[in-house]
């Protein structure tokens, strides 16, 4: 593969973003009418960034690994990017920076502590993803919120545990919990797009990008428009199931070390038919456990493996 064919390619996410722009976007002039390709040309790039066309070309086609931070930044500056898109040209321009830290295990876990105090949160629903947005655990009620027609243990077997991203694509009962699912792919692959640049080489994170693209015609478009954003909070609107439409809080909480695990939470505001539908969705899942505990886990159909 060349470096604009490899899921994290610098050469594609420079050209998707020249592709966005216009000459008189930035205060250039266009001569003439006919453009070869749309947007930004890379002379004109260069331009834009102070830097020679032959050097500019050598980057996005991968050939240049010791770009300084100031070429980086005028380059960003030039295509206007936002504060994630300069992050991730930065990952993608330094395979090697990027992947420093903690390595990635086979099969990530969740601390004991952070599975203790999600435990105790009995009110408030809250799910442990990995860097692939694999799940690592789940109190009852994010289980209930999220994948309650999934197995309740599906966390603790690390070889089919479930993947929200896969969820979300190729699960027709996840598809059907967002009535705006469009928004809800697009901040997924906008996030898995984010974790690919940050962790290159990471060989599951490859094949679940590879799985997802042959397995959704939907996930393929996106994933080729370079999309790049972290959405750490924000509304989510769900259908569920259970107690109906919910609108719903979400905050994704960064865990400390460097593993990119994160906590999701999810809140109502107080007083709302969406918290009331909450608590409803609570005594639903504490009664289920119940059930489980005295009979055992029922057979569960339709769960999305990994």
């Amino acid at each position: 593969m060349t470096a604009s064919e490899t899921p994290t390619g610098l050469g594609e996410f420079l050209r998707t973003r020249r592709a966005r722009l216009q000459p008189e976007d930035v205060g250039l002039t266009a001569y003439g009418t006919r453009r070869r390709v749309p947007g930004l040309r890379r002379e004109e790039l260069a331009q834009l960034a102070g830097v020679s066309i032959t050097y500019y070309t050598r980057l996005e086609q991968g050939q240049s690994r010791n770009v300084s931070d100031e070429v980086l930044d005028a380059i960003a500056r030039a295509l206007r990017l936002d504060g994630d898109e300069h992050a991730h040209l930065r990952n993608l321009a330094r395979p090697g920076r990027a992947a420093k830290g903690r390595a990635a295990e086979r099969f990530e876990r969740a601390r004991p502590a952070v599975r203790q105090l999600i435990a105790a949160m009995t009110d408030v629903p809250a799910v442990v993803v990995g860097r692939r947005n694999e799940v690592l655990a789940w109190n009852p009620l994010g289980h209930a919120l999220l994948a309650g027609h999934l197995d309740p243990a599906g966390p603790d077997r690390p070889a089919d545990r479930p993947n929200l991203s896969r969820l979300l694509f190729l699960d027709p009962r996840t598809r059907a919990l967002y009535p705006r699912w469009e928004a809800e792919a697009r901040a997924q692959v906008a996030f898995l797009r984010l974790a690919a640049g940050r962790h290159q080489g990471d060989r599951q994170l490859a094949e679940l990008i590879g799985e997802l693209s042959m397995g959704s015609a939907e996930f393929a478009a996106l994933w080729s428009r370079h999309p790049v954003h972290d959405c750490l909070y924000g509304t989510k609107e769900l259908r569920h199931p259970v107690v109906g439409g919910l609108t719903l809080d979400f905050e994704a909480l960064p865990l400390p070390e460097a593993s990119g695990h994160r906590m999701l939470l999810f809140s109502a505001a107080p007083g709302s038919p969406s918290e009331a539908g909450l608590r409803l969705l609570a005594a639903s899942a504490a009664a289920a456990a119940g059930r489980m505990a005295v009979d055992g886990p029922a057979p569960v159909g339709g769960a999305v493996s990994e």
